[in-house]
């Protein structure tokens, strides 16, 4: 594992972005496994800037996401594939048809599942997956549990999770129970992975993820067992490392 520290959120995105940036340049076709939520808006702010200024192309790129909200059509503020359109690809050169984000709004929540786990494999993989960090340590929607689940799943969302989301919505009401998310072992096999984290708020998980013992109760720490992970994150959220 590399770790990067770096002094603010805006350093963080800055790194991140230069990993992804070297991973499209040496490879136009890559397959980007991208994320979403508040942590990498800044990582995509940076590669929209290195597209317009002529040092990026995606016009070869793929990109699949880790999850999407369950019950949300591509049309609402809130679904994920309306936050991916707007933060990075409405404002890149990549082609619609290579961008996939789980379809939340599929009645067979199974056969969405296995839709999207053969859609990774015709792909040949994930190149490069981003990720951020949740406070109980989950990664994707992959929540704390009893086991780790391998595969694009149909999970419910515990409720600090729903509490940490709430604040995109209106009320916590509004904020889905369930969700798609691409499993552990789907995450794992991704050949680069690089984690995004910021604040002194995931000081503590970022440790107990990156150096305690692996275990389901923290999704994360399963990225101990991979090869090239990537730990971007400011002064913050590495403090106790």
């Amino acid at each position: 594992m590399k770790i990067y520290k770096t002094r603010d959120y805006d350093g963080m995105s800055s790194k991140a972005a230069m990993i992804i940036s070297a991973q499209v340049i040496l490879k136009g076709n890559s397959v980007l496994g991208l994320a979403t939520g508040s942590s990498p808006i800044g990582v995509y702010r940076r590669l929209i800037e290195g597209y317009a200024g002529g040092d990026l192309d995606f016009s070869g790129v793929t990109t699949v996401n880790l999850d999407e909200y369950r019950g949300l059509t591509p049309e609402n503020e809130q679904s994920y594939r309306y936050f991916m359109n707007t933060q990075l690809f409405g404002h890149i050169n990549i082609k619609p048809e290579n961008t996939h984000v789980p379809n939340g709004i599929v009645q067979d929540a199974e056969l969405e599942c296995t839709r999207y786990e053969d859609l990774i494999r015709k792909l040949g993989g994930i190149d490069l997956q981003l990720l951020g960090l949740g406070n109980n340590g989950h990664i994707g929607f992959n929540e704390p549990g009893a086991a780790f689940i391998p595969d694009t799943h149909c999970v419910d969302l515990t409720e600090s999770t729903i509490n940490a989301n709430k604040r995109f919505f209106e009320t916590a009401d509004q904020v889905p129970r369930q969700a798609f998310t691409m499993g552990i072992k789907t995450i794992l096999q991704a050949r680069r992975i690089v984690m995004i984290v910021s604040g002194e708020g995931k000081a503590g998980i970022v440790k107990e993820a990156f150096f305690g013992p692996i275990t389901p109760n923290v999704p994360a720490s399963i990225l101990q067992l991979h090869n090239d992970v990537h730990l971007v994150g400011d002064e913050a959220a590495l403090s106790l490392l």
